[in-house]
């Protein structure tokens, strides 16, 4: 994790453009991978050498000679999100809304708790 952080980091601060979407190439499929790492290390992590297999695709993904994470963002991932990004942009409008919704009805619940507390504490201590 450290070294592409420290290079995207050196991408950033030198304006290098290259780099600089090299290096996003592969966080956008290293959060995918991450993602789908949460799910298939529940089920085949018992696979033997699996975790050797892992790093070694971790290695392949950021390697500049492999350039892993650049090959599958361009033969698979951008062509995919392209093709959904109307898809997953409705999705993530709905889920903000959702989640505003959310929060103001977890509001309204604990300012009722809070009054209800209120409201019972001051009946015991005139009692």
């Amino acid at each position: 994790m450290l070294y592409p952080a420290y290079y995207s980091y050196k991408a950033v601060k030198t304006k290098n453009v290259k780099e600089y979407v090299r290096w996003m190439m592969y966080w956008i499929v290293f959060a995918l991978y991450t993602v789908t790492e949460t799910i298939t290390d529940l089920t085949v992590s018992w696979f033997p050498l699996y975790y050797e297999l892992k790093i070694a695709f971790v290695i392949w993904l950021l390697s500049p000679y492999t350039r892993g994470a650049s090959l599958i963002y361009r033969k698979f991932l951008h062509p995919l999100l392209s093709s959904k990004e109307r898809e997953i942009d409705d999705y993530i409008v709905q889920a903000k809304e959702r989640g505003y919704e959310t929060m103001v009805n977890f509001g309204r619940q604990g300012l009722n708790l809070a009054a209800t507390a209120a409201v019972t504490a001051a009946v015991k201590d005139g009692l």
